[in-house]
């Protein structure tokens, strides 16, 4: 690990103020990426922005939609009568991130701005069509994932809520790495009554997408035969050691047709 500054501002304002002030300076939410990529050295801030006293955190039940503070936990999320009572897709799915450690300790904001490619929380973030605020304005999920590892998060920008409308219908299913428990493939899928939104993490290249055949198919008939023909193009997926693009492609429709079952 390489030596860094650390600061640990008690407001959002002077945590943007201290990002704004350095290019080389890097935000730490939970620190489940940022900590073992500072160990690894593979990345070397000038300073260390710690949001844990920004009093980011909390659950707030809307008119049919809950609103989670960026510095709120997994755990905090799987375990909230709210979300459970609103959305429980989304509590599921956060009670199926990583383990109890990572739980307790990894936070929905984080998770978002890191934007990994396998990640849960842009699959539901996605397909739920959330809105995620900071401390400038508010984006539209479709126009906040930019590719992997990359979001329309601006340097002294941070997230500071997101905010979920409540589906009609949703569930989540992912093909998970027995060690990691990220996801190989992951599909999310919300029902609402303008149509049905179909997210898919863990198995694109540009990471997480929409997946417009399954959407159409769904919206039309919100079954799991309705997407039984529809493929995904190997040649979109990724490859690694853990799956290949075509057993990716092939999982999709998978994780696809169980999230339909499970929601109907």
């Amino acid at each position: 690990m390489y030596d860094f500054a650390y600061q640990k501002p008690g407001s959002v304002a002077d945590a943007v103020k201290a990002l704004a002030a350095d290019p080389e300076a890097k935000a730490l939410a939970g620190g489940m990426t940022l900590i073992p990529v500072l160990k690894q050295r593979l990345n070397h801030p000038s300073v260390v922005v710690d949001l844990a006293k920004t009093g980011l955190s909390g659950i707030t039940a809307g008119a049919g939609s809950v609103t989670i503070g960026a510095m709120t936990t997994h755990a905090a999320v799987a375990a909230s009568a709210e979300v459970r009572r609103i959305i429980p897709a989304l509590a599921a799915l956060a009670g199926g991130i990583g383990d109890e450690q990572v739980r307790h300790r990894g936070t929905i904001g984080g998770s978002l701005a890191n934007d990994d490619p396998a990640a849960d929380y842009p699959a539901a973030a996605l397909a739920l069509g959330a809105t995620i605020t900071t401390n400038k304005r508010a984006i539209a999920a479709d126009d906040f994932f930019q590719g992997m590892f990359t979001t329309a998060l601006e340097a002294d920008e941070i997230i500071t809520s997101v905010t979920f409308p409540a589906p009609a219908a949703a569930n989540y299913q992912k093909f998970r790495n027995p060690a990691s428990r990220y996801a190989i493939v992951g599909v999310f899928v919300a029902r609402f009554p303008a149509g049905v939104r179909v997210a898919v993490t863990g198995a694109g290249q540009g990471g997480v997408f929409r997946h417009a055949a399954m959407e159409a198919a769904l919206s039309a008939n919100f079954s799991p035969d309705a997407i039984a023909a529809v493929t995904t193009p190997a040649g979109d997926m990724n490859s690694d050691i853990h799956a290949s693009a075509e057993y990716r492609a092939h999982l999709v429709g998978v994780m696809a047709r169980r999230a339909v079952a499970a929601a109907s």
